[in-house]
């Protein structure tokens, strides 16, 4: 009786599969890294308006929630539409180069395609409303963005990262008129860290659910 398969032919078919197992892996570990790494931590993101928080926020003294008007209430923070800009901006500094792409986006009626600085991947859910409704500030997440010429991303938003506080919140909780104040610095977190957790009604047992993050 004749064979039907050449010596060796078990240890191709092993290899190629191996191999086929490496692609996807690849493949897989690639995708990961395009969804939840965009850009790498502290490395300034291009925008079509080099826009700078540090002049805005602290130079001006514009609120957080001036431009992201959502933040307290939708999961996202929002981003301004272009008239909020121009509410200074159609007075302001309006015939420089660099503010051109954005009287262009006023006059077309055409919106501005900002880059995105902070991408989760679609499985994780975040809201921005609960986390501000729990006493988080945003310097948790988003650094002294009041003194970034730049925008640049501070945290990895791994998986872990966010552990970190979900499992210890005391450690990074504010009271509530403090969320947008960059610069507040607590006088003893040890002391008001455990009251927030008991003021906000925060359940600390269920913290880590996977269910919390993945829905």
């Amino acid at each position: 009786m004749s064979q039907i398969f050449q010596p060796g032919f078990a240890l191709y078919v092993k290899l190629a599969l191996f191999a086929a197992l490496l692609v996807i892996v690849g493949a897989c570990l690639a995708w990961r890294g395009v969804a939840t790494d965009p850009h790498r931590i502290d490395e300034a993101v291009n925008q079509p308006v080099p826009f700078s928080h540090k002049h805005h926020v602290d130079d001006v003294g514009l609120d957080c929630r001036f431009c992201h008007a959502n933040v307290e209430t939708s999961a996202f923070a929002g981003m301004p539409p272009i008239s909020t800009c121009m509410t200074c901006h159609s007075q302001l500094f309006t015939d420089t180069a660099v503010l051109k792409p954005l009287v262009d986006s006023w006059q077309r009626g055409v919106a501005l395609h900002w880059n995105r600085v902070y991408q989760l991947p679609d499985f994780v859910y975040f809201n921005h409303s609960i986390h501000i409704a729990k006493g988080v500030g945003c310097v948790s997440c988003h650094g002294r963005i009041d003194q970034m010429p730049l925008t640049r991303r501070v945290a990895s938003l791994s998986m872990s990262w966010c552990l970190d506080c979900h499992r210890a919140p005391q450690k990074f909780l504010r009271p509530r008129e403090e969320v947008f104040d960059l610069a507040w610095q607590p006088k003893d977190q040890d002391r008001l860290g455990p009251e927030l957790v008991r003021a906000y009604r925060i359940d600390t047992g269920r913290m880590t659910d996977c269910s919390l993050c993945h829905r």
